[in-house]
């Protein structure tokens, strides 16, 4: 359970920066290079490594080296168990949606009559 929380924490502390998430989005498309990755942000290979090194910390990506070409490649599982972690409060989501679509018929409604009046 402690090792669970663990990742937990590496993988919200990996999302938490908007440079990584957007390094995994390129990621689930197809593996790339640090340097594909590092290109659209227009910054150096060492800056790149180093969020790709929190991305592989948390599990999120794995690296093959092939000479000099680091190749990354998405992990999905702890995403799959940080997905998990979300859904245990996904019911406290829903009932507040659910009410504020009961709240907004309710409106509609109202609008409704008021306009046949």
């Amino acid at each position: 359970m402690v090792e669970q929380i663990a990742h937990l924490d590496a993988v919200f502390h990996a999302l938490a920066d908007p440079t990584r998430r957007a390094m995994l989005g390129q990621l689930a498309k197809r593996e790339l290079t640090v340097g594909e990755l590092a290109t659209p942000f227009s910054m150096s290979l060492a800056g790149a490594s180093k969020h790709v090194r929190v991305l592989e910390n948390a599990g999120l990506v794995t690296r093959t080296i092939r000479g000099r070409t680091h190749l990354c490649r998405l992990e999905a599982a702890r995403l799959a168990e940080a997905n998990a972690w979300l859904r245990r409060y996904q019911h406290f989501w829903t009932a507040k949606l659910d009410t504020l679509e009961s709240l907004l018929r309710a409106e509609d409604l109202a609008k409704v009559k008021k306009l046949k009046e």
